[in-house]
């Protein structure tokens, strides 16, 4: 066995690696995004030979179809995304409870609490429940490891997806790993693939029925198998109990020292360990509990009434925020042992410094040109998207109005040239366009909505770290067409200063056009220069350079 220092992304990709994956999914979303990049890396070490395929999806929702393609197909799979991703992936993740998997598959999630990089705290356990499947939740980075690698034999002993759910201080911090023996290790591991019968894969409505129920007859043993698990432990001392779950140990932990009168459990593995519960309940005159993110534990004890001749205390009765992360003080203060909660840090009263666009973004030329074009209208709306550009809503450019989620400027400018405002503008990624913008626009195309679309086309996935993006330069231009807009409308500038008074004039007159204009910007991101000559040549695009999209000097 071997000994590595890892983040917390790291560890459950490398133990999916050891539980002998055959390939990784994704789209890049903070806290998740290196999850598929360290699988990525370790691929490529090991070479050809290694059987691991990383590939880049189109979005969250293609990324587990992948997976679940090659369950089916007798390999191991993993699909790794953060919180909001599995809403775009919903579809198909419900639906593959019902369907089952063949060969183990494993869904990684990084949840965002305190919103970090994020629009919302939205907890992945609710979707344990929605689903009713089993879920992981590791509190460290060695739990990271164990319960992925852990949770591809168990997705096959039971025939289901399984969820292992992270959040961000785990994510994007370090520790010591201790990986499994050669001998434990899975590697190259293949099912044969098996025709279900009758059809428990298709799901028209008869073997929905049929699966879902069941879906239901297997709900005991995922109970039965949760109270059993390692990853619940419960420990009876004092008449005070407190319950944690995931990282939420550890902050308990920091906070007590070597305390240990209280009773304990903590939860690690769902469905909820009733009769643990129970038992410490039972046990108990006052039960704390202390989750991060949604307060579901706590909900689930308390009922609707609330548990007879016993105090349950948390989010819900005000002794911790319901807004944002867990941190020691505030964990501290709940248990008596620290400071109130709030109190004032030694980093108090420092100014705040907002995020930027970065010096010689090429964002920021087109935001100057279209705010400039806009100028002569006091009712112009600015719908924009998910990405880098979300900055454009700050000074001095304030060309951002909306940004609600992937995908969504275009349909919702589609939505005002609907209501009939006017001029309606859009700005979306070439990324986000690929992800979720292309049948946004073909609906405007075939209405001929009356608005403007700016695709602001960098040739990467920059928001988080410069990622290859699967449409850019002339092969977005060409998807464009083909989505039906009129080239007569459709138009593509390079966003430089030299260009800005002719880039301008252009969005202007497109604007005056009562029907739907797209203009592409096409520059590449300052950080793909940096990748060196293969990124600059047009290879940062995921499509070998054969894209067209070329890297414009920026210096």
């Amino acid at each position: 066995m071997s000994r590595e220092l890892l983040l917390g992304d790291e560890a459950a990709a490398q133990g999916a690696i050891d539980a002998g994956i055959g390939g990784a999914f994704s789209y890049p979303g903070t806290p998740a995004t290196e999850i598929f990049e360290y699988v990525e890396s370790q691929a490529q070490r090991m070479g050809p030979g290694c059987g691991i395929s990383t590939r880049w999806s189109a979005n969250e929702k293609v990324a587990y179809e992948e997976a679940l393609g090659m369950s089916y197909a007798g390999r191991r799979a993993m699909v790794s995304m953060k919180h909001v991703g599995l809403n775009v992936a919903a579809d198909a993740f419900m639906s593959s409870a019902i369907t089952g998997v063949n060969a183990g598959l494993v869904l990684v999630v990084g949840d965002d609490p305190g919103m970090h990089s994020s629009q919302n705290e939205q907890d992945t356990r609710f979707y344990q429940e929605f689903a009713q499947l089993p879920l992981f939740e590791p509190g460290s980075q060695q739990e990271a490891y164990d319960q992925v690698f852990e949770a591809f034999a168990y997705s096959e002993a039971v025939g289901l997806p399984v969820m292992v759910r992270m959040v961000t201080r785990l994510c994007h911090s370090r520790a010591t790993v201790q990986r499994r023996g050669e001998s434990e290790r899975g590697e190259g591991r293949v099912r044969a693939y098996a025709r279900p019968t009758p059809s428990d894969w298709v799901l028209v409505p008869g073997n929905a029925r049929r699966r879902f129920a069941h879906l239901l007859e297997l709900q005991p043993r995922l109970e039965s198998d949760s109270e059993q698990s390692r990853h619940n432990q419960l420990t009876l001392r004092g008449r005070r109990g407190i319950i944690t779950s995931g990282i939420a140990r550890n902050y308990v932990e920091e906070a007590l020292g070597g305390r240990s009168g209280e009773s304990r459990l903590h939860i690690g593995h769902y469905p909820l360990p009733g009769g643990l519960i129970r038992t410490l309940v039972g046990h108990c005159e006052e039960v704390l509990v202390i989750e991060e993110g949604y307060p579901l534990i706590e909900r689930r004890l308390n009922g609707l009434m609330g548990v007879p001749g016993k105090t349950i205390r948390g989010k819900l009765t005000g002794d911790l925020p319901l807004a944002g992360e867990l941190t020691p003080d505030s964990v501290a203060a709940m248990l008596g042992v620290g400071a109130e909660p709030g109190a004032i840090g030694a980093l108090a009263g420092l100014a705040d410094r907002p995020p930027q666009l970065c010096r010689g973004c090429p964002h920021a030329d087109s935001f100057r040109a279209m705010v400039e074009a806009a100028a002569g209208y006091p009712e112009a709306h600015m719908f924009s998207d998910i990405g880098c550009y979300a900055l454009g809503v700050a000074p001095p450019f304030r060309a951002v109005h909306t940004c609600v989620d992937m995908g969504a400027s275009i349909s919702m400018a589609h939505g005002a040239a609907q209501a009939g405002a006017h001029p309606v503008l859009c700005t979306i990624g070439d990324s986000t366009f690929a992800h979720s913008g292309m049948t946004a626009l073909l609906g405007a195309a075939h209405a001929d909505a009356n608005m403007t679309v700016i695709i602001l086309d960098n040739s990467t996935v920059g928001m988080t770290g410069a990622q290859d993006t699967l449409l850019c330069g002339e092969a977005l231009v060409a998807a464009v067409r083909g989505l039906g807009v009129r080239v007569d409308h459709l138009h593509v500038i390079e966003p430089l200063p030299k260009n800005h008074e002719a880039n301008t004039h252009l969005i202007r007159r497109e604007i005056n056009h009562r029907g739907l204009s797209v203009i592409v910007a096409q520059r590449a991101c300052i950080h793909v220069k940096r990748k060196g000559p293969a990124a600059e040549s047009g290879g940062s695009c995921g499509a070998g350079g054969v894209c067209g999209c070329v890297t414009i000097n920026t210096t």
